[in-house]
């Protein structure tokens, strides 16, 4: 891991894509070395949709929108790794640049607008690797597809066989009208087309499937994302993406940048979303918690909002893989200083 550390400012001192794709490229070609993770505490254990996760710290999507990297990232001590947002068809995404570090906010801001390289090549990637850790695929739609569904559709059918969870990504602010999906008559919708286009590819023993939602909610939004949860039989939400909202005190020069801010900035407002959205749906539909974790802390405050999981990406921009071990160790030693024998003795603590 002090590899990782010396070499951070190097990679920073490239401009904020360019050192994401080295990134990306170091860790396909296997020229950074693997590390040696210890194994996870046994309170660290999550048992969710008949799966075991070694820990409940993930990787969320836009790391590694092509899957060309899971088991690299999984060997960091990730207890799953979310690949993704991919759309049906190839598409650049927005002019560059489109993506900015704010270092004095520990945040960054990205208009990427779903760049990636496609089903075909993601899907294909997904085939090959061993089935080992758990990855999950978060699919979304092209940005000149008028039937959003279509293309959600089309995303499940083909990648629900070869993952360990699947997640409609309705939460973007880059693609034009994709957060109108949140409504209830056009999510329910979805989620019903959706959960039915995972029947027909995965009769039995089908990945959970959750829909991922933004923190930019109004009271209306919420409770149709409630009720629509509750009612469609999906399996859980990940609460939530990037914000379009800036916080008051940003102080990085690209805080007027367009986009969505995601980091530090973005935890109040990410966790009081969950929490509310915890609430209701009295707690009986599994969340996974983004935005904003850093620390162990940050993780122990998204389970007692009510996180069964969590996930964390923009934090590696500043610390680094090691972050990783950091906040497991912490996560576990607050667990044991309140008492909880495992994570999920924990999970919603804060509304009993």
């Amino acid at each position: 891991m002090d590899l990782y550390r010396a070499a951070l400012p190097l990679i920073r001192a490239l401009p904020a894509e360019a050192a994401h794709d080295l990134t990306l490229r170091l860790l396909e070609s296997g020229l950074a070395p693997a590390p040696r993770v210890a194994a996870d505490p046994p309170a660290l254990a999550v048992e969710l949709w008949g799966r075991r996760f070694p820990n409940p710290v993930g990787l969320a999507a836009g790391f590694d929108k092509d899957a060309r990297v899971p088991d690299a990232m999984l060997r960091f001590g990730f207890g799953f790794v979310e690949t993704g947002t991919v759309t049906p068809h190839p598409q650049a995404g927005n002019a560059k640049p489109r993506l900015f570090r704010l270092p004095e906010d520990r945040a960054v801001i990205n208009r990427f607008g779903f760049n990636n390289r496609g089903l075909d090549a993601y899907a294909a990637r997904l085939a090959a690797r061993p089935r080992a850790g758990i990855v999950g695929a978060n699919v979304g739609k092209n940005k000149d597809q008028a039937d959003a569904v279509a293309d959600y559709v089309a995303g499940i059918e083909r990648v629900a066989p070869l993952a360990d969870y699947l997640v409609v990504n309705v939460s973007s602010p880059n693609t034009p009208g994709l957060r109108d999906l949140q409504r209830r008559e056009p999510l329910l919708a979805l989620a019903r087309a959706v959960l039915a286009a995972r029947a027909r590819a995965v009769p039995a023993g089908a990945p959970p499937l959750l829909l991922k939602v933004a923190p930019d909610l109004t009271d209306e939004d919420r409770d149709d994302i409630a009720q629509v949860a509750l009612e469609s039989g999906v399996d859980g939400l990940v609460v939530g993406n990037t914000t379009v909202s800036r916080p008051a005190g940003l102080r990085a020069a690209a805080k007027g940048e367009a986009g969505g801010l995601s980091g530090r900035p973005l935890f109040p407002l990410s966790t009081a979303v969950l929490g509310d959205l915890w609430r209701r749906t009295q707690g009986r539909i599994p969340i996974v918690g983004a935005g904003g974790v850093a620390s162990g802390a940050d993780a122990y405050a998204k389970i007692r909002a009510g996180a069964s999981l969590v996930q964390l990406y923009t934090a590696l921009v500043y610390e680094g893989p090691g972050l990783v071990r950091r906040i497991k160790a912490e996560l576990a030693a607050l667990l044991a200083r309140d008492g909880f024998a495992r994570a999920a003795e924990a999970v919603g603590a804060d509304h009993r």
